[in-house]
């Protein structure tokens, strides 16, 4: 109840304030498991992502953010869960799994943490690791214009990468780098859109 209260509400202020714009909704599939993966510069970034899309979305998130009581409880209610950003985490991996397996969305900002300069950063193997143990398409999304409170906010939404030829198989270091690699070079096609 609190997570579409807020969806509604993050959607009119989108709406009005930031007059945002989709191209591509068409591409997000309807349902089952899929790791939303996006560029990230801004604050705005989960909000957006969340937004665009009519089905609840679980975003992993800095430990850090939990530390700080009224913010966790925020995110908490909005289902987001911790992720340790320095390690292997294993709780965060089966969270999101457990997800994925239930058919929901998982999102995901492929290089793991906010680029100040708004050029992508080399990408982390999370949203591979996921989506290949996860059984599930990638959706590839470009955020243009999420930084600041004013300016026209824009979402590219690319076809979902359903990654087959990497199924039955362990994800070796160089598939998860090269998977790793092509959802950024969607997404960077998608910022040139």
């Amino acid at each position: 109840m609190f997570y579409w209260f807020c969806w509604h509400l993050c959607r009119t202020v989108l709406l009005f304030l930031r007059r945002w714009e989709v191209k591509g909704a068409e591409n997000i599939p309807p349902s089952g498991g899929l790791v939303l993966a996006a560029n990230h510069s801004s604050y705005w970034d989960p909000v957006v992502c969340g937004c665009m899309l009519n089905r609840r979305i679980y975003f992993m998130a800095k430990a850090d953010l939990f530390r700080i009581p009224v913010l966790k409880a925020i995110i908490t209610a909005w289902g987001t869960f911790p992720v340790h950003r320095e390690t292997m985490d294993r709780e965060a991996i089966r969270t999101a799994l457990g997800h994925l397996k239930a058919g929901r969305v998982v999102g995901m900002f492929p290089e793991g943490t906010r680029s100040k300069s708004g050029e992508l950063q080399k990408p982390h193997y999370g949203v591979a690791l996921m989506a290949l143990k996860g059984g599930v398409p990638v959706l590839p999304v470009a955020l243009i214009g999420t930084k600041g409170v004013f300016g026209k906010v824009r979402v590219r939404v690319g076809k979902p990468l359903a990654l087959q030829e990497y199924a039955g198989k362990k994800p070796s270091k160089e598939a998860l780098e090269e998977i790793s690699n092509r959802v950024m070079g969607e997404i960077g096609t998608l910022l040139k859109a």
